[in-house]
């Protein structure tokens, strides 16, 4: 992977990524929650901002597009069967379509479920979830349905193992708090919490996390599992509607 990865904190618990060509130079950031923190990461590295690709349209995760599109004269990249609630789009992709940063080359996966018309971001090596797939977690369902989550994880679990996934908060502790609820005899999600512990500690990112330890830990990807099934007291059942459970409780937790 060419790429060059720096993730930038913002607000209160967001993710800026930004992803440069080390072999072009070429820079963008994937979504930009707030302007100040992404333009002086850039500035202090030398960097000018070619594209912004965003994820989807909750403010949260494009307050800081029009400022960076203004200094930076960057251009915006984002889903079109959301582009009537984004920032104007100078690129409007589908699943499917392929986004380039210089010679890298990444293609668009509709991960709808968070919102209707979130999409991510996968390179090789990196994918860019936001609010799909997170560290221990997955986004809450705010317009979709369980089942379209689900099967927009199942996209992303389609992966390769070794993927890094560069998620858009900073929820690790507090996934890792209810992952506990659902797999308490979990030895590998019991040493990531330590893990996560230690790092919020010195209040460094959980990200980037692994797809392989994703499936390892999350309970939200492991909703297929039968162990996951009959420990939420569902043996049997389909993976959506386990899936579904499962995201319920973390909705009251």
């Amino acid at each position: 992977m060419t790429l060059e990865i720096v993730t930038v904190p913002c607000l209160s618990d967001n993710y800026a990524y930004i992803a440069r060509d080390s072999e072009t130079g070429a820079t963008a950031v994937v979504d930009a929650p707030e302007a100040d923190p992404i333009a002086s990461a850039l500035d202090s590295r030398g960097w000018k901002l070619d594209k912004i690709l965003i994820t989807h349209h909750h403010f949260d995760h494009v307050g800081g597009v029009e400022s960076l599109r203004r200094h930076h004269g960057a251009k915006v990249v984002g889903a079109a069967a959301d582009a009537a609630r984004l920032p104007p789009l100078d690129e409007a992709v589908s699943e499917g379509d392929s986004v380039a940063v210089g010679g890298a080359h990444g293609t668009v996966i509709d991960v709808s479920g968070h919102t209707v018309g979130h999409i991510a971001y996968v390179f090789p090596g990196a994918a860019f979830t936001a609010d799909s797939l997170m560290s221990l977690g997955c986004g809450r369902i705010f317009e979709g349905t369980a089942e379209m989550m689900w099967g927009s994880l199942s996209k992303l679990a389609s992966l390769p193992p070794e993927t890094r996934i560069y998620s858009g908060h900073e929820y690790a502790a507090s996934n890792a708090r209810f992952a506990l609820t659902i797999e308490p005899e979990n030895e590998e999600l019991k040493r990531r919490e330590a893990e996560i512990s230690g790092l919020r500690a010195k209040n460094l990112p959980t990200v980037p996390t692994t797809l392989s330890l994703e499936f390892e830990t999350n309970p939200f990807l492991r909703a297929s599992l039968e162990s996951v099934k009959s420990a939420i007291g569902m043996p049997g059942a389909a993976d959506a509607a386990a899936f579904a459970e499962i995201r319920r409780r973390k909705d009251s937790f």
